[in-house]
């Protein structure tokens, strides 16, 4: 690699501007307002977000998952609960989210408590997946390590011939949901003097503030 021109990447912003003025009372319709916007431009997977969370260790890790869900509550996704995330979610409760649309150079930062969605959501949700997905939920034993491929797919067979065209929800697979408490709207500009409108919850509202770059 040459790092000297790893040193000189640089892109300069002039997609767009955010005023604070501007911005909706709500952080949740500015969200909306953002994220149909990326859903418009047909950016690739718009739903696509940086979940970060906390281990025991007080070791950081990342990884994308995909939002399902949003309204007034707040953000949901849906994975392995015995998985890395699951397990730090379990002792840690709070978490921080991060979309990045490149493309339309803008960055939304989402932080607050984490709690699991209602069996019935989560049962609602698993049976919109693909009958491939149902079956891999059952098949992954996600973060474990395993010795090969083979394993996996030996275990997407077993699973399908155990359950069919309906499998049911795995008793370790559903859905989280994120409780907002901050928001941060992240717009790209020239001269890297970039737009960021912070939404902190202040005793019940939203209190809406514009930070330097």
């Amino acid at each position: 690699m040459d790092k000297a021109a790893l040193a000189e990447l640089r892109k300069s912003y002039e997609h767009g501007e955010l005023d604070e003025g501007s911005c909706a009372d709500d952080p949740l319709r500015q969200f909306e307002t953002w994220l149909e916007q990326a859903i418009k431009a047909q950016l690739p997977e718009p739903n696509a977000m940086t979940l970060a969370t906390v281990g025991a260790d007080g070791r950081p890790s990342t990884r994308i998952v995909l939002v399902k869900g949003v309204d007034g509550r707040g953000l949901v996704w849906y994975t392995n609960y015995d998985s890395r995330k699951g397990r730090e979610l379990a002792h840690e409760p709070h978490a921080a989210l991060q979309f990045h649309w490149v493309e339309l150079e803008r960055v939304v930062r989402v932080e607050g408590q984490v709690e699991k969605v209602s069996t019935e959501e989560s049962d609602t949700y698993y049976v919109t997946r693909p009958l491939d997905s149902r079956i891999g939920a059952w098949a992954s034993p996600q973060s474990q390590p395993i010795t090969s491929r083979a394993v996996l797919v030996a275990n997407a067979a077993k699973a399908a011939a155990r359950h069919g065209l309906n499998p049911p929800r795995p008793p370790h697979w559903g859905g989280y949901r994120l409780v907002p408490d901050r928001w941060e709207f992240w717009q790209g500009r020239r001269s890297r003097l970039h737009d960021r409108v912070r939404y902190a919850l202040e005793a019940g509202r939203w209190v809406r503030q514009r930070l330097a770059p």
